[in-house]
């Protein structure tokens, strides 16, 4: 993993969204599976279905992150482009009754950097083995 960037933010991402989501259940009891408007989690809206996105994006990426170089690299580059959507579409939807998944103005800050920092890793090449003892 060392010589692997992005194994390394595969890993370290996916375990970060999995705390996330597992920690949003703690502040969406109650709320609508798909309330509009989510309980707080530090500065991010979330509800239940947010929580189990993050879950479900946690656990692919972790699974990339520790399953090698190029698993990573394809769920990096898939999960960028999905946060690169959503970051965009986000902008839109944030007073309107089809933001089922609760964004507020941070998560969208959230999903862009997350979308170019994965995009970034996931569209470089890493150093392969070879090259790297040499």
């Amino acid at each position: 993993m060392r010589n692997s960037p992005n194994r390394l933010i595969a890993t370290v991402f996916g375990a970060v969204y999995l705390l996330v989501g597992l920690l949003g259940f703690a502040v969406t009891s109650g709320i609508g599976f798909f309330a509009t408007e989510g309980r707080s989690l530090i500065i991010f809206e979330v509800n239940p279905l947010h929580n189990i996105i993050h879950l479900a994006i946690g656990a692919a990426l972790l699974y990339a992150g520790l399953n090698g170089t190029q698993l990573a690299r394809t769920v990096n580059a898939s999960v960028g482009g999905v946060y690169l959507l959503v970051g965009i579409v986000g902008l839109f939807l944030l007073t309107s009754p089809l933001n089922i998944i609760a964004l507020n103005g941070a998560d969208n800050v959230l999903h862009l950097a997350s979308a170019v920092l994965l995009l970034g890793v996931g569209l470089s090449l890493d150093k392969s083995p070879a090259a790297a003892r040499a």
